[in-house]
C-alpha cells in the first residue's frame, strides 16, 4: 500500500464499490439500421483527430492504454481520462482517493475485487459495469480477482462545478441486465443512453452516451448523437471506417475524436468483426485543474482538496483510520 500522497496522486481509479442501482432517466439518442437504405446524415460527423492510446505503467504493476489523459490528448470536455487496462496478481490499484468527477467502468475480461472506507466490497467481473459518482470523496482500492490479465475500460467523466461536492453514489449493471439489441449483423450494448430503440436504466450526472458495438463483417451503423455533445470512439478489436465511406480503415486502440454534426456512420470492411464504444456528453465549458485524482475548476479548490484528505475532513472522514484488506 502507498503510503505518500504523492504516490497515491499517480494512481489512476479502475473501478467502485458495488452498489445497488440508482432510479433513472435514460439519456435520449436515436439509432437506424446498419440496413445499407439507411439514411445519410444531413450534416455527418467526421474524425477530426486521431490518437493512438499506447502502454504505460499505471498503480502497483499495472499497464494500461491512455488514450485520453496524455499529452497530445488531455481532455476532452467533459471527458478527463481513458484507460484500456490490463492487471495481474500481484499487480493492483491500493488504497487512492477521488474527488470532483465520475469513474466508469466496463469490465471486458476477468474481474476485480474493489472495497471502499465506508465499508462497501465486491467483484465486477466481465460485461459488468459500474458508474461511480465520486462527488466530495471516495477512498478506495481495485484488485485483480483470478489468476491471469483482467482488463476492461475505464472512462473519467467531469462533473459541473455545482456536482463537484456532492455525496458519492454508485450504479451497476451486470453483464446480463445491460439492454441490448441486435440488428443487420449489428449488436449494440447500451450503457448509457439509447440506441436501436433501447434504453440504459443509467443515470447520468453529466448528460453522456454510451454505447457498445459489434459490427460483423460488411455491416454497418448509422448512430445519431445530440448535435451539442462532444463525441469520440474507442477501437477495441478489428478495424472500421468511421465518418465517410471513403475515408481508411482505423485499427484497434486508437481514440477517433468526432467533429460537429447529427450522428456517425460506421462501415465495417474487413473480414473480422469490429467491436468499439462510441461516447457522447454535453461539454461543460468550465475551467479544468487536476492534480491526480482531485478534479476541481480552481487551483485553491485543488489546494482544499489535498487539505481534505491529508486532514480526513469534508468527506474523507472515514479515511483516518481505513485501510483497505
Amino acid at each position: 500500500m502507498k503510503s505518500s500522497l504523492s504516490l497515491i496522486f499517480k494512481l489512476p481509479a479502475i473501478l467502485s464499490p458495488r452498489f445497488s442501482i440508482i432510479p433513472t432517466t435514460a439519456i435520449s439518442a436515436t439509432m437506424s439500421t446498419s440496413d445499407h437504405s439507411s439514411p445519410a446524415f444531413d450534416r455527418p460527423r467526421s474524425v477530426i483527430k486521431k490518437v493512438l492510446a499506447k502502454l504505460q505503467h499505471e498503480g502497483d504493476g499495472a499497464v494500461v492504454r491512455r488514450g485520453i489523459g496524455r499529452s497530445d490528448l488531455k481532455n476532452l470536455d467533459p471527458f478527463l481520462m481513458l484507460d484500456d487496462f490490463s492487471v495481474s496478481p500481484p499487480a493492483g490499484f491500493p488504497d487512492h482517493p477521488h474527488r470532483g468527477f465520475e469513474t466508469v467502468t466496463y469490465m471486458l475480461q476477468g474481474g476485480i475485487t474493489h472495497q471502499d472506507f465506508a465499508g462497501h466490497k465486491g467483484t465486477i467481473r466481465t460485461g459488468d459495469v459500474q458508474w461511480m459518482t465520486a462527488g466530495r470523496g471516495i477512498i478506495h482500492s481495485e484488485m485483480p480477482a483470478g489468476e491471469g490479465p483482467q482488463k476492461g475500460l475505464q472512462l473519467w467523466i467531469n462533473l459541473a462545478a455545482h456536482d463537484k461536492m456532492m455525496e458519492p453514489k454508485y450504479q451497476e449493471i451486470l453483464s446480463e441486465d445491460i439492454p441490448r439489441a441486435e440488428n443487420d449483423g449489428v449488436e449494440v450494448n447500451v450503457i448509457a443512453g439509447e440506441s436501436m430503440g433501447v434504453h440504459s436504466p443509467i443515470y447520468t450526472q453529466t448528460p453522456t452516451m454510451y454505447l457498445d458495438f459489434t459490427l460483423k463483417p460488411k455491416a454497418q451503423v448509422h448512430q445519431s448523437i445530440p448535435d451539442t455533445w462532444t463525441s469520440f470512439v474507442y477501437i477495441i478489436d478489428g478495424e472500421g471506417v468511421f465518418g465517410s465511406l471513403n475515408s481508411s480503415r482505423v485499427a484497434a486502440h486508437h481514440v477517433l475524436v468526432l467533429g460537429p454534426g447529427d450522428g456517425l456512420s460506421v462501415w465495417n470492411k474487413s473480414s473480422n468483426p469490429l467491436r468499439f464504444i462510441l461516447v457522447a456528453g454535453k461539454p461543460l465549458n468550465e475551467p479544468i485543474v487536476q492534480h491526480g485524482p482531485f478534479v476541481m475548476n480552481s487551483q485553491s479548490e485543488i489546494d482544499q482538496a489535498i487539505e481534505d484528505y491529508h486532514y480526513a475532513k469534508n468527506g474523507f472522514e472515514m479515511a483516518k483510520h481505513w485501510r483497505s484488506q
